[in-house]
């Protein structure tokens, strides 16, 4: 399906919610709380099969080039929230950096909450994926992935993982957390593809 096409409808199974509705974190059984940041020792690792593994302080990853993205979140849940204008780092600019290696195939991102996901590395290489750390012009609030969160938009929002710490290049595809618990690893908002088969 075209960006055109996309543009002029939600897929399937969603409704447009506003913001403040249910926007925000809802992770049970992940975290009684949210994490605590000290953004002076945060640090986002970046390592697996890649040619330069590299470790970046707050200062660092915001030296990086940041773009601008809007575009629209799909919960597995059935809502979305349209026109979300993220501020951030696109994927392709870390994938730059650290140069991956023939044998990676795919990626996981390990969060400050213990939860994690992962995807075919193909899947992250499009304009819109970003390694965001503002929302409509404000910095992300703590429900929202503060300090950084990754932004999947034709992926439901499981695969856009919040306070994301880690991020690990594979040659071996490794199911997350909602993905060992039934959920589709693919995830594709416009095929509808919410569980696993």
């Amino acid at each position: 399906m075209s960006a055109e096409d996309r543009g002029k409808r939600l897929p399937p199974g969603q409704t447009p919610i506003k913001r403040l509705l249910r926007w925000g974190i809802d992770h049970p059984g992940i975290v009684s709380r949210l994490p605590e940041v000290d953004l002076k020792n945060w640090t986002l690792t970046v390592d697996g099969e890649v040619e330069k593994r590299m470790k970046l302080g707050w200062e660092e990853f915001l030296r990086l080039p940041m773009v601008v993205s809007v575009s629209d979140f799909h919960c597995v849940e059935g809502w979305s929230v349209l026109g979300c204008r993220w501020e951030g780092v696109r994927f392709r600019e870390i994938v730059n950096l650290v140069q991956p290696k023939e044998s990676a195939r795919f990626v996981v991102f390990e969060c400050l909450d213990g939860y994690s996901t992962s995807l075919a590395l193909g899947d992250l290489m499009g304009d819109d994926v970003v390694l965001a750390y503002m929302l409509d012009g404000k910095p992300l609030e703590p429900s929202l992935g503060f300090p950084v969160r990754l932004v999947v938009p034709d992926k439901y929002a499981y695969k856009s993982a919040l306070w994301v710490s880690r991020i690990t290049f594979s040659a071996e595809k490794a199911l997350g957390y909602w993905e060992k618990r039934g959920y589709s690893d693919t995830a594709d908002v416009w095929k509808n593809d919410r569980f696993a088969r």
